[in-house]
């Protein structure tokens, strides 16, 4: 199943209602029962099986009659699931600087984007070794969005079967220039980039 698609039926389900009002704020198992109309029980199923897969935690206590009630909330995981309007507005952004700069200057502006992205986590980065660096760089691509992984097939390659920048790279592919450049700064060897673009997103970095 696509992402897309598991995303909004997951959203459409109690267990996506818990989250939406976890969303909000932390709330006991009372507090969600109340909400949804459920039995204590049932929210509690759905809470086990929500922890089991990462997307929620115990987060304090509240006072009770009887004893303190856990309260639960999201875990950072789980903000990935709801919507973000960021995609749409970096789109806007991109086509509104490529009316009012050459395709060059475009393209020159990904890469110091790139650069500066890599920056913020580049501390004590020349310190370690490739494959340090090519794990810091993987798990780059994921707090952006994005699911890389590294294969060595004759060809060292990254591929990702969700791109972070799909919202933008449909209709301005230098927008890969972003990565592509942030990989080149953090792995220490130069990048390019493969990328599939289109109804189905993917990325392919090949690292000479």
């Amino acid at each position: 199943m696509k992402p897309q698609r598991w995303r909004d039926r997951l959203l459409q389900s109690t267990r996506g209602q818990i989250l939406a009002l976890l969303q909000t704020e932390s709330r006991t198992v009372n507090e969600l029962a109340a909400a949804l109309q459920l039995t204590d029980n049932a929210v509690r199923a759905h809470l086990i099986s929500l922890e089991r897969d990462g997307l929620v935690q115990p987060h304090g206590s509240r006072r009770g009659v009887r004893k303190p009630h856990v309260s639960y909330a999201l875990t950072a995981d789980a903000e990935q699931i709801f919507p973000k309007a960021y995609g749409l507005l970096f789109n806007y952004f991109v086509t509104s600087i490529s009316k009012r700069l050459t395709v060059r200057e475009v393209r020159a502006t990904m890469r110091d984007l790139g650069r500066t992205v890599a920056r913020e986590h580049f501390d004590g980065m020349t310190k370690k070794s490739r494959h340090e660096r090519l794990n810091a760089a993987l798990d780059l691509l994921k707090k952006l969005g994005g699911a890389a992984s590294f294969h060595a097939d004759g060809t060292s390659i990254i591929r990702s079967s969700t791109c972070p920048l799909a919202a933008v790279t449909a209709h301005h592919p230098e927008a890969c220039l972003i990565v592509e450049t942030l990989l080149t700064e953090i792995i220490g060897v130069r990048v390019k980039e493969h990328c599939k673009r289109g109804q189905s997103p993917s990325c392919c970095f090949e690292l000479s």
